[in-house]
């Protein structure tokens, strides 16, 4: 009987985090696109993404709402090189949605469940696929080929963007996964973690890009004010979307496989393909819609047939004294993950 209830309550935790993290996935793509259309500054964008999910983190721990670890530069040197990759993923992602529609983002975010599948086998030891969830991944990949080549046009710029995209998302996918199962940190630790040091890469683009100077000029055009009310809007709304995908999406890669992980992400790209026709004039075809079927077909005949990993949780005796006032604050209590999951 407990074990049944054990179970059950597995099934809901890990269900509630794969949803959550499809919905932020989801209508994340489509605001960051409007608030790249309304404020050009990618790097800009994203460093206040990454301060408003640091101070968020912070804020929350200092009222007890939340348990995070504490920042120390030894664990923060053994984090950095998975934040820089998660930093150029975000980076390239950006910019990719800057030069591209929303369509190309979507079809080489779907190349991305295949290359993951043979990296875990490959270097993280994970058995191989089942012939179901290979067909499953070709049918994803088919059928998003198949959308975007109804519609979409790439520029060598797009293009480029979108390489570097697909190198750099397919790295972050399963070595953050690696990082989360050996660093001893609680979830909202990782986020912490991952948010401050992505803030203090920033500045190192900026000049790289020169996107200092195109920031620098606005201000003085527009005597010293970036936003107008619709660049605010969507800047604002992408900062809090950010955050809770930070959550969601570390919470996720800890609960199921890189893979299962990543074909969540490219099958609830439905709903962001169902706004993208609604707001922009730019979308695929009747036939293009048929590939998109093909698309979330493969997705629901996708099987996890790889073995999950142990998340490895630190619970603090604070942790431990706080559990149950923890539970009553927070239904997803990142501290009680470990035990659930």
């Amino acid at each position: 009987m407990s074990s049944s209830r054990f179970d059950s309550s597995k099934q809901l935790t890990t269900s509630s985090l794969v949803i959550g993290y499809a919905l932020c996935s989801s209508l994340l793509a489509v605001i960051n696109k409007l608030a790249i259309t309304y404020f050009n500054y990618p790097g800009l964008l994203t460093a206040l993404q990454y301060l408003t999910c640091t101070v968020a983190v912070w804020l929350l721990g200092k009222s007890g709402l939340i348990n995070h670890d504490p920042f120390t530069w030894d664990t923060a040197k053994k984090f950095l090189p998975a934040a820089i990759v998660f930093y150029l993923a975000i980076f390239t992602n950006t910019n990719l949605l800057r030069h591209a529609n929303v369509d190309t983002f979507i079809v080489f975010r779907s190349l991305t469940p295949l290359l993951v599948a043979i990296a875990d086998t490959v270097f993280r030891s994970q058995p191989l696929p089942s012939r179901l969830t290979f067909l499953s991944l070709f049918v994803i990949l088919a059928g998003a080929v198949g959308y975007v080549a109804t519609d979409s046009s790439f520029t060598l710029t797009a293009y480029s963007w979108a390489l570097a995209y697909l190198v750099t998302i397919t790295t972050e996918m399963v070595y953050i996964k690696h990082m989360v199962s050996s660093i001893k940190l609680n979830i909202w630790g990782l986020v912490l973690y991952n948010n401050l040091l992505s803030l203090m890469i920033a500045p190192i683009f900026w000049f790289l890009t020169g996107e200092y100077t195109e920031v620098f000029a606005a201000l003085g055009e527009n005597r010293g004010n970036l936003f107008e009310p619709y660049a605010f809007s969507a800047v604002a709304a992408s900062c809090v979307f950010g955050f809770l995908i930070s959550y969601f999406g570390f919470a996720a890669r800890n609960a199921i496989s890189a893979t299962a992980f990543t074909v969540t992400g490219v099958v609830n790209k439905f709903l962001t393909v169902v706004i993208n026709v609604l707001i922009w004039d730019k979308h695929a075809t009747p036939v293009g819609l048929v590939c998109l079927l093909f698309t979330i077909c493969g997705g629901v005949g996708y099987q996890q047939s790889v073995k999950l990993d142990k998340p490895i949780e630190k619970v603090s005796e604070k942790d431990s004294e706080k559990g149950e006032e923890d539970e009553e604050l927070s239904p997803l209590n990142p501290g009680k993950i470990a035990s659930v999951v």
